[in-house]
């Protein structure tokens, strides 16, 4: 179960009290902000797209969306999502609940700029129920992305 894996990830790097578990659903933008009470750009999008065969996830603020020639001018190739069907196998999470913790060796993860606004943001926490609490510094700690970069309109 993919929210075990998170619990067991943040734990180990004692962020184990960030995980916020809510009756709502949390499985989009919108209803992930209502669940935990704040605006919907805090939360943090988790995006998989596959990079020359190879999955990738580039975490962005909630209100933004991916400008396909900035990807293409950090990737060198078009943006192409992974297909919802392959996503769990991919990344370890299903949608919904796709987030940076506890996923699949082999999946680089890149944060966007996009995050550095807030102080506070909220990825999601491996179910359609979850969101995790943490500052732009904890979730570059604990996630050691590949890169920070800028591929959002």
């Amino acid at each position: 179960m993919a929210i075990q894996k998170v619990k067991e990830f943040l734990k180990k790097r004692g962020f184990e009290d960030r995980l916020i578990e809510t009756k709502d659903s949390s499985a989009t933008v919108e209803l992930a902000a209502k669940a935990v009470g704040t605006e919907p750009d805090r939360i943090a999008k988790s995006l998989t797209f596959l990079v020359e065969e190879r999955p990738i996830m580039i975490l962005v603020s909630g209100e933004s969306r991916i400008s396909n020639p900035k990807f293409k001018d950090t990737f060198h190739v078009k943006a192409r999502m992974i297909p919802r069907e392959r996503v769990e196998t991919l990344i370890g999470h299903d949608v919904g609940g796709v987030c940076p913790f506890g996923i699949n060796e082999g999946v680089d993860i890149y944060l966007d700029n996009s995050l550095k606004k807030y102080d506070v943001i909220f990825p999601a926490g491996g179910n359609a129920n979850s969101a995790v609490r943490l500052s732009v510094d904890e979730l570059e700690e604990i996630t050691q992305p590949k890169a920070w970069v800028d591929v959002v309109k």
